[in-house]
């Protein structure tokens, strides 16, 4: 069993239960569509649960490919641990846990989506500085030089770039419609990212 299995073998688990939450939270509402107290579901917590489902399988693809950086140490252990609990703790903020007493979902987002979006926005930065971590500590043999590897180079800084810009946005801007174009622009990026990613 590789350190990658032994981690995983652990935290695989809090990150399928962090999916499972946000998916809990869209089988509540679609249960809503049936009851006889109407609710106002709207755009903005289901792009903003469709958003961190996206991040979530990022991240367990980010760390896919620096399996062979990590260890089994216990300071690895904890902090992922870490990361993934934030996640966990974020994925059960999305939608709320009695959804007939919110008559408007908005109102949920307003009083929910900075503490999703700070703890996204957190989580993203600290993977972004343990992947710097691990490459300075293990690095991993470098792909050979050309057009593509620059490309692809751009492609990601400027999708990283970009989503930290939004992540920032969103924790300022109190406009619902600005919110919501926002929150499409960061799914777009994420879905463009994941199936690009084998072609550049």
């Amino acid at each position: 069993m590789s350190a990658f299995d032994l981690v995983f073998a652990v935290f695989g688990l809090l990150l399928g239960l962090a999916i499972a939450e946000v998916l809990g939270g869209f089988a509540r509402v679609l249960k809503l569509k049936r009851a006889a107290k109407p609710v106002r579901i709207g755009w903005l917590t289901p792009l903003l649960g469709l958003f961190v489902m996206l991040d979530l399988t990022s991240f367990w693809g980010t760390a896919y490919v620096m399996r062979d950086q990590m260890d089994a140490s216990y300071l690895t252990l904890v902090i992922v641990l870490a990361i993934v609990g934030v996640y966990h703790l974020i994925a059960s903020l999305i939608f709320p846990d009695e959804p007939e007493q919110w008559p408007d979902f908005d109102d949920w987002y307003d009083r929910q989506n900075r503490l999703v979006i700070g703890g996204l926005l957190g989580i993203n930065v600290a993977t972004m500085i343990g992947q710097g971590v691990l490459d300075a500590i293990h690095p991993l043999p470098q792909a050979p030089a050309g057009p593509a590897g620059d490309i692809g180079f751009l492609f990601y800084a400027g999708g990283a770039l970009s989503l930290f810009a939004l992540l920032i946005a969103l924790l300022f801007v109190h406009n619902r419609r600005w919110n919501v174009a926002m929150l499409v622009a960061l799914n777009l990026i994420l879905l463009s990212a994941s199936i690009l990613e084998d072609y550049i």
